[in-house]
């Protein structure tokens, strides 16, 4: 599902490399969770997945994909197949919960009828379908990030990037946003989370990537957070 072989990136004004010579390979239907201290890397390595960045050597490789070949053209496409959630939502303020997800679907050019049928089935899926005609300023934190994590979802992506999803919920919304990530991995959605939370990554017992100052030092099966 996901290769990276001897990759690095340095960013345009510094010779300090923010990753540095990283392979992995995540298989389809894991759970990998992205471990480090601010600045080791992890938003660097989700951004070269998502083809947000590019790497400076080495090979990335998603879903078959050679990232060195791929066409600026067919971007928008290969984004469609990895959804991505944020810590901040990044929901429309002016748009309810249902024109919020069905919005990623009209710029996309998906026909109203697909739409009508699309969204509600989503919304049922992350536990929201009677919030359809809020607006975000009347949802709790843990009900944006549902609806965050819907839109993400709306395209049925083969991938999902979850980045610090629960950095700023409480513990009981964190955990509920957790279960539902949980839940996505079970229908054979990929999902990565990145997380500094020491008590979700022990409980998870999920294969954990811990990265410190660019470097991959770590890659547990079933692992722990180990980080001080």
């Amino acid at each position: 599902m996901i290769y990276l072989e001897g990759v690095t990136k340095i960013y345009d004004k510094s010779s300090k490399k923010a990753l540095d010579n990283i392979s992995v390979h995540i298989k389809p239907k894991e759970f990998v969770i992205f471990v480090g201290l601010s600045g080791a890397g992890k938003s660097t390595l989700t951004k070269l997945i998502t083809h947000e960045e590019e790497q400076t050597s080495g090979k990335i490789t998603v879903g078959g994909i050679d990232y060195s070949k791929l066409k600026k053209k067919d971007v928008p496409y290969l984004r469609r197949k990895i959804g991505v959630v944020f810590q901040d939502f990044k929901l429309l303020t002016k748009k309810t919960v249902y024109e919020n997800i069905a919005y990623a679907l009209e710029v996309a050019g998906i026909s109203n009828k697909t739409i009508r049928s699309r969204v509600p089935q989503i919304l049922k899926m992350v536990g929201l379908e009677n919030k359809g005609k809020d607006f975000p300023n009347m949802l709790s934190g843990g009900e944006k990030q549902r609806v965050a994590i819907a839109r993400a979802l709306i395209h049925d992506p083969k991938i999902l990037i979850a980045d610090e999803p629960t950095g700023n919920l409480d513990p009981k919304n964190a955990w509920e946003i957790i279960d539902l990530l949980l839940k996505v991995n079970e229908y054979g959605t990929t999902v990565i989370l990145t997380t500094h939370n020491k008590e979700i990554v022990n409980t998870l017992k999920k294969r954990v990537i811990t990265l410190k100052n660019g470097k991959l030092i770590k890659d547990q099966e079933v692992g722990r957070y180990t980080l001080q």
